[in-house]
């Protein structure tokens, strides 16, 4: 779906670029639908990097916690896709939510059938991998 896989290719550039980094693994959860919850269970952390409706210019990014947003999502679980939101929350309900989540939205130029990726958002990829690189980094406390 076009623009809808920024954030796979954002997620690959960043573990090539980033390389190994204790206590941080990769994924691809693009299509994980309820997958997502086992592989957030118990974490400290998850930093999930997806094309996001904004309303603003395409490329856009934004940082935003869950508690943030509100989903539009007309799905609600399936066997392949799912309501990002929804499932964090049934990841809360039952006791295995990470203590911190941020989403890294990105505002996609097109969402039609394609499998190219927009050039307003192939150029802002060293943006993109900093703001991964700035949520990995340690925080004061730890």
């Amino acid at each position: 779906m076009s623009d809808d896989g920024i954030g796979l290719l954002v997620v690959a550039e960043a573990e090539k670029r980033l390389g190994a980094i204790d206590g941080v693994e990769f994924f691809d959860l693009g299509t994980g639908g309820l997958s997502v919850l086992h592989e957030i269970a118990g974490r400290p952390k998850v930093v999930f990097i997806d094309c996001t409706l904004m309303d603003k210019e395409p490329g856009t990014l934004q940082r935003f916690t869950p508690d943030e947003v509100r989903s539009k999502a007309r799905i609600r679980f399936s066997a392949h896709e799912g309501d990002l939101l929804n499932i964090i929350q049934l990841s809360r309900d039952m006791g295995e939510c990470p203590e911190e989540i941020v989403i890294l939205g990105i505002q996609p130029k097109k969402t039609d059938d394609g499998m190219a990726v927009s050039e307003e958002l192939l150029t802002r990829m060293d943006e993109y991998v900093d703001a991964v690189k700035e949520e990995l980094r340690p925080s004061p406390t730890d």
